[in-house]
Parts: structure tokens; C-alpha cells; sequence
């Protein structure tokens, strides 16, 4: 039997979530919270929830010294999660 239109898994795939963005956006949270669990030992040792909800990103930290250090540079915060998960899934970002 001869294959007559193969295609690469990462070409279907790319075409798998260009036809359902929903997954695409579900996908790129998943990295953006998988980032922010590698991104820094210190800062996820006092991250104790982390989830994504109406375009808002809700971190529960059990340190307000260091809730008050990200809450000063949430801005750029933002953006660095957006580029490292390759969508605009953010828009704000909640400490609790």
C-alpha cells in the first residue's frame, strides 16, 4: 500500500490546533505554568496554587515579602509569561 499524502505529526498537529484555538490556548497554559514551576526554585518553593481563569493568571504564595516583590514588577512579569508560553494568554496576573 503506498502513501500518497503523508504528512509530519508536527505539521498535523500545527493544523490540529490552528483549526481549535480553544486547545491551542489551553496548551499554552499549560506551559506558562509549567514555566513558572522551573523558573526559579526560591520563588516556587512559596508557590503553593497556580492556575489560569478568565485570561488571569491566580498565584498563592505563602510570602507576602515576596508577594510584594513580584506585584512591583507584574508588568514585565506578563509579558515573560506570555512570550515563554508563544501566545497572548494573559492579561493580568492576581497574588493571593
Amino acid at each position: 500500500m503506498k502513501r500518497t499524502h503523508s504528512q509530519s505529526i508536527g505539521k498535523l498537529l500545527d493544523d490540529f490546533f490552528e483549526n481549535n484555538p480553544q486547545m491551542a490556548d489551553k496548551m499554552a497554559e499549560i506551559r506558562l505554568i509549567n514555566y513558572w514551576n522551573g523558573m526559579n526554585p526560591a520563588i516556587s518553593r512559596y508557590t503553593t496554587n497556580l492556575f489560569v481563569k478568565n485570561r488571569v493568571l491566580y498565584i498563592k504564595l505563602n510570602s507576602s515579602v515576596l508577594k510584594n516583590e513580584l506585584m512591583m514588577c507584574r508588568e514585565q512579569l506578563i509579558i515573560n509569561l506570555n512570550k515563554k508560553a508563544d501566545r497572548n494568554i494573559i492579561d493580568n496576573i492576581v497574588f493571593t
